[in-house]
């Protein structure tokens, strides 16, 4: 397959081929991108969310007024749910929604997600994330001329202090190590930009049958 790759100040490509990237035909690995995205959406969540029940909060001890003779409603607590104030009906408490993927499957999905990206044109190499200053000015121009529009990805493995310094004060640009790029990454961006040295770790990884 091949891929659009730039120079350094991103003024010049070429098209190049790369044998190691995966090939799929048809809707094959699409369900498992499903399931990885699922899956790591859910293990982002904390879970921390609590309401009390109307035994946990606090008072409503008295009845309030007596159970007949007063022409209103019967009522045991100020802390029924339907009074304000009162506790919540079947409310969300602490859990874990954690799911487990199996490690084939995350493999699957990222090599999927990596071959719909590529073959969208829309993962584009550079040869290396270097100015000629690590500027902020400097990396926006070169980034505008790779992608001139849209929310884009950098991966590279690993970024220069330098050069992470110059790049993430980009409102539209974000950061990811090779080694921590997943399947929501490459579904979530429409244009992402790796470096040489970081697509071939990505090959590697691909190939080597790591998630």
């Amino acid at each position: 397959m091949k891929l659009t790759v730039f120079s350094s100040d991103g003024k010049t490509s070429s098209e190049k081929e790369f044998a190691g990237l995966p090939t799929f035909e048809g809707d094959k690995g699409l369900q498992a991108v499903k399931e990885v995205i699922v899956a790591i959406n859910a293990n982002n969540r904390q879970g921390t969310h609590s309401t009390k029940t109307r035994g946990e909060v606090r008072g409503g001890g008295k009845k309030p007024w007596r159970q007949k003779g007063t022409g209103r409603a019967r009522a045991g607590s100020i802390r029924s749910p339907l009074w304000g104030g009162g506790g919540v009906v079947f409310g969300p408490k602490p859990r874990d929604y954690s799911k487990k993927i199996n490690g084939k499957v995350k493999s699957l999905a990222f090599s999927r997600a990596l071959f719909d990206r590529a073959s969208a044109g829309e993962l584009a190499v550079i040869e290396q994330f270097e100015f000629a200053q690590p500027k902020t000015k400097l990396a926006n121009q070169v980034v505008e001329r790779v992608a001139p529009q849209g929310k884009v990805l950098l991966v590279d493995a690993p970024f220069a202090p330098a050069t992470q310094r110059a790049i993430r004060n980009l409102e539209r640009v974000s950061l990811q190590e090779a080694a921590k790029l997943n399947t929501h990454d490459l579904a979530h961006y429409k244009k992402i930009i790796v470096s040489t040295k970081a697509l071939e770790a990505i090959l590697a990884r691909v190939n080597g049958g790591k998630n």
